[in-house]
């Protein structure tokens, strides 16, 4: 008997896609009164229309209409996807990490704080996610080496990078996409995700080196013991010459334009001068930073334009899958049944606080994240629902992005159908169920850390 596979994520967005087309055909249509530029329901004006059922027809024209009503969204991520790939091509932040850990010689318990920081830093701004891949080669014989184990090395990747994608300030894959879908700024709640990110950050490096102080201590309770001894040489990695420097100073400032151009430093009262970026111009923000990088670094005209369609080609999977799951929401309206969902929703929390209703978003976004792994098919599926939901609550939209982006980060450390954690655990030699033996009581510590500054956040 064949073992069961997990679907990818394709598969499951047409099964809903043709689940949702299905439900047009009983589920009753309704609409309610709209208000603002964004559209907002009103609560209370909801009231039956004719159906509108939807056949085999709009099911296959839905992810093309989907697509050209993200198309921002799905051009933005080939342009950072483009960006990424030309950054890769120059092995600057490879030549990073070396020169740390040369210059820690001796401290490498330092390492661990430093790299996760690093890790977390790349996870909250651009979703350094899939790009840690190429570090477990690298780092898992230096950590062996130094007295540690494997597991230490995949915890420091993972849970560093993971920390920072949980907090997701200003995540372009995750909270923009939700952000846009929600109709708010990419700076709106930032203050709450950077709260979020120290915690969440300084709970992961005080469990790491909690863990690697006692197998540095007493190897044998390590979780792999016997099975790392592939691991003891050390790992080659290209030299930080000044030109790599240069590189990542650009590659630091494009991030650091994109936040700044994000920020609405007028509705909060800042004396800054306000860009309000929105994805056309980070669009082009990444496109300019990428092609700069790959010419300093003298990649030249041909090799910094491969580089970047490389990487824009390595994220069209992502593109693809924001034009179906939107393809979702489009069948949802044109069968009228999105405000029906709204109003079930009204109903259910009629008599729910606001923090309460925070929690329960963060709560139900855990297991869909584990069906749809993509934090940017679920920010599209699952958001123009939750966002307005959150209206009759009383919860601000960005809050609700703010539990999604959790929810769907944290479930992202663990699932066994994200391809870095199995690839990760795979290099390391970590089976599957001690990577789960040794996190759980970390996530445990997440999900309850979470849902008491959602509910806070909520009821203040």
């Amino acid at each position: 008997m064949k073992r069961f596979r997990m679907p990818t994520a394709y598969t499951i967005l047409f099964f809903l896609l043709i689940a949702v087309a299905a439900a047009t055909w009983f589920v009753p249509a309704g609409q309610y009164a709209r208000e603002g530029e964004d559209q907002t329901p009103v609560a209370g004006t909801y009231a039956q229309v004719e159906q509108q059922p939807q056949g085999v027809a709009e099911v296959v024209l839905a992810p093309f209409r989907g697509f050209y009503d993200a198309v921002d969204v799905a051009v933005f991520i080939l342009m950072v996807g483009g960006f990424l790939g030309v950054m890769m091509k120059t092995g600057a932040i490879d030549a990073g990490i070396a020169g740390i850990i040369a210059k820690l010689h001796g401290k490498e318990r330092l390492l661990i704080p430093i790299l996760m920081i690093f890790f977390g830093l790349g996870g909250t701004s651009f979703g350094m996610w899939e790009e840690t891949m190429a570090f477990f080669p690298l780092l898992i014989p230096v950590f062996v080496a130094a007295g540690y184990d494997a597991v230490t090395a995949v915890a420091v990747i993972l849970l560093g990078a993971g920390s920072g994608v949980m907090a997701g300030t200003v995540n372009p894959f995750a909270t923009g996409i939700a952000s846009g879908f929600a109709g708010v700024s990419l700076g709106d709640g930032i203050l709450l995700r950077l709260l979020l990110l120290l915690l969440y950050e300084g709970a992961s490096i005080w469990f790491v080196m909690a863990y690697a102080a006692k197998i540095k201590k007493r190897p044998e309770l390590s979780l792999v013991a016997g099975r790392d001894q592939k691991f003891r040489h050390e790992g080659e990695a290209p030299p930080l010459t000044t030109r790599r420097k240069i590189t990542l100073g650009i590659f630091a400032a494009v991030f650091v334009l994109m936040i700044y151009a994000v920020f609405p430093f007028d509705e909060m009262g800042l004396p800054l001068p306000t860009l309000g970026w929105w994805f056309p111009e980070l669009s082009a923000l990444f496109l300019v930073g990428g092609i700069a990088i790959g010419l300093i670094y003298g990649l030249g005209e041909e090799e910094t334009a491969d580089a970047f369609v490389s990487g824009g080609a390595d994220l069209i999977g992502v593109a693809f899958i924001i034009g179906i799951s939107r393809g979702v929401t489009v069948l949802m309206n044109d069968g009228a049944i999105t405000d029906t969902v709204l109003h079930w929703g009204e109903e259910a929390l009629s008599g729910a606080g606001g923090g309460l209703f925070a929690v329960l978003v963060f709560l139900l976004c855990l297991p869909l994240s584990i069906l749809i792994p993509s934090s940017s098919a679920l920010a599209v599926l699952a958001i123009p629902i939750l966002a307005p939901l959150g209206q009759f609550a009383g919860v601000e939209k960005s809050l609700v992005v703010t539990a999604f982006q959790a929810a769907s980060g944290l479930v992202n450390i663990i699932t066994p159908t994200a391809a870095v954690v199995m690839g990760g655990l795979a290099f390391g030699r970590v089976p599957y169920d001690r990577w789960v033996r040794f996190v759980w009581k970390l996530l445990l510590i997440f999900v309850l850390l979470t849902a008491g500054i959602l509910w806070g956040s909520a009821i203040l």
